[in-house]
């Protein structure tokens, strides 16, 4: 079968990866700083304390301004870089390489499709002006 017609909806649908990528991540950011819309156990205080924390922060304004579409490939390449520590420092240290076994599949993901997003660009649909 042929899906070569689908090339002219490309812009569009990069765009729609985008957004959904970042109403995702947005969502994680909640989750981390306003434990909503689920709570999520969190440590007392100290360094892991903090390094949740900003992540957090990353998430939810990293994720709202991928879903408008506003610093696309900046926003994107630092989301990736925070997903790969995310995944080595956070699930491989901790848990074993194997992402099926320390749950840190949907890290790599983030990771290389925020690095797809940083190289391809917004999209179609996105409040950057376009070049």
């Amino acid at each position: 079968m042929d899906f070569t017609y689908l090339e002219k909806w490309q812009p569009q649908l990069l765009s729609v990866l985008r957004i959904m990528s970042g109403l995702l991540f947005l969502e994680h950011g909640a989750v981390k700083l306003f434990h909503f819309p689920v709570s999520m156990p969190m440590p007392p205080s100290g360094p892991l304390a903090i390094l949740l924390t900003v992540a957090g922060l990353l998430e939810l304004v990293g994720g709202a301004l991928l879903t408008v579409g506003i610093f696309t490939r900046l926003v994107a390449f630092i989301l990736s870089g925070e997903m790969a520590i995310a995944y080595f420092l956070g699930h491989a240290m901790q848990f074993g390489f194997w992402p099926v076994v320390n749950r840190g599949e949907a890290a790599i993901l983030f990771c290389f499709i925020f690095l797809y997003i940083a190289a391809a660009g917004p999209g179609a649909w996105a409040f950057e002006k376009k070049r």
